[in-house]
């Protein structure tokens, strides 16, 4: 079964666990951020959006807070739902010295939302993707945000359907309840469009799409 937004704290405890954080936190440390997460940072500093305080919902490792701290911001909020992830992501943020400028948050987003503060830059590095349900999502995480917000999303192509298709074909003969998503790019823009947002910066891989969104009042 396909994890929806009230299973999706289970969801990613399964799949996001002790073993695959420690992965990540050691490739991390070897190799630096993933490419999305680089497209992330580049695309905010082209924008100027690399000051006051950031909300990074479903961080990870911490990755993308670390390279935004280090280029200026103030302070971080890291939200995850994964325990192990906010785990290595604190660990981190305490070997770097930053532990101080980052307040970490368990949970699923969607369900702690309301009681998380307004952010001057929100991002989601690959996160939209893990959520059935992505209307909501993208939603909550404008209202959170003041003045940018920036993703990184699966491109709305036949080949990256394909390729996650096959994706959750092995995850459902192996019993894992996690899916990933191709949401449709059109509607994604369209809502944050209605937020008040514009498109300033993309960046593209083979199946990745990164935009930056600044408010169009700013």
């Amino acid at each position: 079964m396909a994890s929806s937004c009230c299973s999706f704290g289970a969801t990613a405890e399964h799949k996001f666990n002790a073993k695959r954080a420690a992965h990540d936190l050691v490739r991390y440390r070897a190799k630096g951020p993933n490419r999305t997460t680089l497209m992330l940072r580049d695309g905010l500093t082209e924008a100027h959006q690399v000051h006051g305080s950031l909300l990074d919902i479903g961080a990870g490792v911490g990755a993308l807070t670390f390279e935004l701290l280090g280029l200026g911001m103030s302070r971080a909020i890291v939200v995850e739902a994964s325990t192990a992830y906010l785990a290595a992501a604190s660990q981190e943020a305490a070997r770097r010295g930053c532990a101080g400028a980052t307040q970490f948050v368990h949970g699923d987003f969607l369900s702690i939302a309301s009681g998380l503060p307004d952010a001057t830059v929100v991002t989601l590095d690959r996160v939209i993707c893990c959520y059935p349900a992505y209307v909501p999502l993208l939603e909550e995480a404008l209202r959170h945000a003041q003045l940018c917000f920036a993703f990184s999303y699966p491109r709305d192509l036949w080949r990256v359907h394909a390729a996650l298709a096959v994706e959750n074909g092995v995850r459902r003969l192996a019993s894992n309840p996690f899916r990933a998503f191709v949401h449709p790019a059109d509607q994604m823009e369209r809502i944050i469009e209605n937020a008040g947002f514009r498109l300033t910066s993309r960046r593209q891989t083979w199946s990745w799409c990164v935009d930056v969104h600044v408010r169009q009042s700013y």
